[in-house]
């Protein structure tokens, strides 16, 4: 029955590929005239770096989907988490609980846990620097040339924890001609923005420039008792950029940037009772969800509206090129970054303190890269690397829950606090050939090898109230460990004609082992460490574009095997006892596999009209979960406990129609919209009916007025234009008073916006 959906799925696509689909531009145009865009009667060459040195997308044999700095416009993507419907099988959302870590996972595989023991299961990049949390990776888009979503395991050329994929961000570089931008928004829940961009030549072979953004909202979630508004933003950011370019045979680019945030909390819905233990009378519900009811964005919280969230993220990068001769390039890539966050959560999102939380971390890390390239200029193509990383994490980390227990009625007040601190130093070595061995065929192999060092220290302190004060103390533990992987690949691809190319391919990924960092159960605290999980993918993919330029289309059909699934559970207290287990294990409990198929396609209609598409089909099931819940006979047994894999929706799907107008000497208007669909999807790994989101669909609408010269702009756009509740991500903490939290899109919001090029 499987294959039969799968052929069915595979067959619908292929005659999807037929259709005229999808446009993108790869150079931001943004200080372009936007009157040119009516004389479009082509598609752009899309350039993408997703193998380390520059190619176009339509021979690159890698999933790849590349975003333009208009293209993100248009797609009405503020935060990198608007790329969200935009790529086939791609789930990127705003992290749950937190105004600045995202969650991403691509065909099935990520890590949606912020805690900073984790690492993700996604590989964020910025200008080619790795960014080893999903704490502060939740970007705003102010001053980008290009975003690229590349699918499927890059362990070869970009390394561990990027068993799913990797997002590639890449900032506009300063050139010879000053050019720059001002720009202000207004919008829905006090909606107010500003941003600019300079760049320009400072003589010689120097030059320079310098973006900034400045983003504030009144929040779109309300405490009902106080009237104070959460789920905000607040947010300062800028990049400076000092270019050093004599000739075609050296470019050296030194990049400093610094972000603020300070919002209130982020707030959820509480989807399943919530219960403080008595140890008199036993379990008391103090608070019981009507989830028949729509959730109407209104949310209690015990914390007062001072305990927020704060982050700072700052760093500096410099990315050196040397042209050693015709053939062979150096590439150093040097950065240091620094992150800083103290964030108050409640995870229970109620005005009860059951799971409230402060994490108040200071990462920082320290990485280099060296990479020697060739080119013979004809058929071989060949990159080689090093690569280290030096991060420390220390955390201290507070819960508070003096509404878990209780005496007879009696409150009893409950503190635990932790102090870790997570040390890790990453090694790794890396080739990658490209050999076009006769005409029109040409086959990639590489393999890296990559040693991820950890060492954790970690306390943990206990402070009852009366009574129960006898029981407090401190466990102290220290662990150290070692892991390591080769991770290859190989690709063969063939230029049937000039206009397609097929391809296969098999690549392995790697998630590096590590500590649990919510480990609470005694049990745990004693051994809180984890293996790695790895992945094989296997890929068929197709592309094509028309002799005209017109029309494209491309198509990736892939099978993953992936095992040693490290899975954050969350047990409950057993029948019969009253008391919470505490208990969050990271257990390697599974094998997965994943099937699924990809389309991505482009067309130019007449003058003016683009319409683009993606469908993503994803069939990701369990092989094997070994979890005790699902043996009959346990006592908290539940056979349909791992039923489905999380975030991981068996349809998403996009369409998307732009029209521009050429309105003579008054300029250019530009009408657009995008429809975006996602089957159900289910929010945590323990499955919960109230912790998962059915079907649903998406509008967006937008328009553009462009004057003649090209200078101003003025935009207005709706997203969620149907004002469609839905939600985008879980807690499930049902080991400590039953708490599984819900997290939501943003209703319908609309802006205005206008901006003056230079």
């Amino acid at each position: 029955m499987k294959r039969t959906r799968l052929s069915l799925a595979i067959g619908l696509v292929v005659s999807l590929s037929c259709l005229p689909l999808h446009a993108q531009q790869a150079a931001d145009s943004g200080n372009q005239p936007a009157a040119k865009k009516t004389e479009a009667k082509q598609l752009e060459e899309i350039t993408v770096s997703a193998r380390r040195r520059e190619e176009s997308l339509e021979k690159v044999p890698v999933a790849v989907t590349a975003f333009s700095g208009e293209d993100l416009k248009d797609l009405q993507a503020m935060n990198i988490d608007g790329l969200q419907g935009a790529v086939p099988n791609l789930n990127i959302v705003q992290g749950r609980g937190s105004s600045s870590a995202v969650n991403i996972f691509i065909r099935g595989i990520g890590q949606p846990d912020a805690l900073q023991t984790f690492d993700p299961g996604v590989g964020m990049y910025v200008d080619d620097v790795y960014y080893s949390r999903i704490q502060g990776a939740l970007l705003n888009l102010f001053d980008v040339e290009r975003v690229e979503v590349l699918r499927g395991p890059q362990g070869t050329l970009y390394g561990k924890n990027s068993t799913g994929g990797a997002v590639k961000v890449v900032t506009r570089n300063p050139g010879e001609q000053t050019e720059g931008a001002a720009e202000v928004t207004f919008g829905r829940f006090g909606r107010r923005e500003g941003k600019f961009y300079l760049s320009g030549a400072l003589g010689g072979a120097w030059s320079a420039s310098i973006a900034g953004v400045a983003t504030r909202t009144d929040g779109y979630v309300k405490d009902p008792s106080t009237n104070h508004e959460y789920n905000d933003e607040d947010t300062k950011a800028v990049r400076a950029k000092l270019r050093y370019h004599p000739s075609d045979r050296f470019d050296a680019v030194l990049s400093l940037d610094y972000t603020r945030q300070d919002t209130g909390l982020t707030l959820g819905q509480p989807v399943s009772p919530l219960i403080r233990t008595d140890l008199v009378l036993g379990p008391v519900v103090l608070y019981k969800p009507d989830l028949d009811r729509k959730y109407n964005f209104q949310t209690r919280t015990s914390f007062d509206p001072d305990r927020g969230q704060k982050l700072k993220h700052e760093g500096a990068a410099l990315n050196l090129s040397w042209k050693l001769n015709d053939q062979w390039t150096l590439k150093s890539i040097s950065a240091f970054r620094k992150l800083n966050s103290d964030s108050y959560i409640d995870i229970d999102a109620s005005q009860y303190q059951l799971g409230d939380v402060l994490v108040d971390f200071h990462q920082k890390q320290t990485s280099q890269e060296l990479q020697l390239q060739y080119d013979n200029g004809s058929n071989l193509q060949a990159v080689y690397g090093l690569y280290y990383l030096r991060e420390t994490v220390p955390s201290h980390q507070e819960a508070y829950a003096n509404d878990l227990f209780a005496l007879a009625g009696r409150q009893i007040t409950f503190l635990r606090t932790i102090d870790d601190d997570l040390k890790t130093t990453s090694y790794a070595g890396f080739a990658h050939l490209n050999w076009q061995f006769v005409p029109s065929w040409t086959l990639a192999a590489g393999v890296r090898y990559s040693s991820d060092d950890k060492d954790y220290y970690r306390t943990t302190s206990t402070f009852w109230g009366v009574p129960f004060t006898a029981l407090n103390g401190t466990v102290a533990l220290d662990k150290s460990k070692r892991w390591s992987a080769w991770t290859p690949t190989v690709s063969l691809q063939k230029q049937l004609d000039p206009q397609t190319m097929v391809y296969v391919s098999a690549a392995r990924g790697f998630k590096s082992g590590g500590f649990n960092g919510r480990a609470n159960d005694a049990n745990e605290a004693r051994n809180p460490q984890f293996a790695p999980e790895y992945v094989w993918t296997y890929e068929l993919g197709l592309k094509w574009r028309s002799a005209d330029q017109r029309l494209q289309a491309n198509i990736a059909a892939f099978h993953s095997d992936y095992k040693d699934f490290q899975a954050r559970v969350s047990e409950i207290q057993n029948p019969g006892s009253i008391t919470p287990t505490f208990a969050f294990p990271v257990i390697n409990a599974a094998k997965l596999k994943m099937d699924g198929i990809e389309f991505e396609g482009a067309a130019v209609l007449g003058e003016g009209t683009r319409l683009q598409a993606q469908v993503g089909y994803l069939d990701a099931r369990y092989d094997r979960f070994d979890d005790h819940r699902l043996i009959p006979g346990d006592p908290q047994y539940n056979p349909n406990l791992h039923k489905y894999v999380p975030f991981s929706p068996k349809w998403t799907s996009r369409l998307a129609l732009t029209q521009s107008f050429n309105i003579g000497n008054a300029g250019t208007l530009t009408l657009g919209g995008d429809v975006s669909y996602r089957s159900e999807t289910w929010l945590s790994v323990d499955n919960y009916a109230a912790l998962s989101q059915k079907a649903y669909t998406l509008l967006g609408l937008f328009g553009i007025y462009d004057t003649l010269d090209g200078h101003w702009q003025f935009r207005a756009g709706v997203r969620n234009a149907t004002n469609k509740v839905y939600k985008t991500d879980g807690q499930e903490f049902s080991s400590v008073g039953n708490i599984r939290t819900a997290y939501y899109g943003m209703p319908r919001n609309w802006y205005v916006s206008a901006r003056y090029n230079f």
